[in-house]
């Protein structure tokens, strides 16, 4: 028994040693502005964090807010592609793929032109050695979004009517959904 204990106490201080030399090869752990669950996508609300460096603080902050934006619209598609594939799936479309390539269009045309409801979080500057770095947060209420591309597909002529009721019934089920959970 006394034997266990000493190899316990010998072991313990050991693995903690190599425990920390291992996450010392790794570098230091940084924190950056912006980070955390409050910063991060949830079910109510889209967000993503932007970071941009240059000589040029216009420079910089141009870049962080594109990565931002760039971000955010990955997440909207996404998204809307899950849902559409469940939609489809459930509903067992027979033009089912003609409705996801468009609907696609659809969000592909909306984030590339202006993203609804979008605030901003925070913005942070920094200065080191000449070089600005400029670290933007947004985020989107999904609902507010999802209801701008509603507006969108009603008003697109590109786009027929069965189509369109089909679009529109994939966005009612999913604010109807995300309303539920508000509640």
């Amino acid at each position: 028994m006394k034997t266990k204990m000493k190899m316990i106490l010998f072991m313990l201080p050991l693995s903690l040693l190599l425990t920390q030399c291992a996450n010392k090869e790794l570098g230091d752990r940084v924190k950056e502005p912006f980070s955390g669950s409050s910063y991060e996508s949830n079910n109510r609300f889209f967000r993503a964090v932007g970071k941009g460096s240059s000589t040029n603080d216009n420079v910089a902050k141009s870049k962080a807010d594109i990565e931002a934006k760039r971000e955010l619209a990955q997440q909207v598609q996404t998204n809307i592609r899950v849902v559409t594939d469940q939609y489809l799936a459930d509903t067992q479309t027979s033009s089912g793929s003609d409705i996801n390539d468009k609907f696609q269009t659809l969000i592909r045309e909306v984030t590339a032109t202006e993203i609804a409801d979008l605030r901003k979080m925070g913005e942070e500057k920094y200065i080191k050695e000449g070089e600005y770095t400029v670290f933007i947060a947004y985020e989107i209420k999904k609902n507010a979004m999802l209801r701008f591309m509603k507006k969108k597909a009603k008003a697109d002529a590109k786009i027929d009517e069965v189509t369109r009721k089909s679009i529109e019934e994939i966005l009612d089920k999913e604010i109807e959904r995300l309303d539920a959970l508000d509640n």
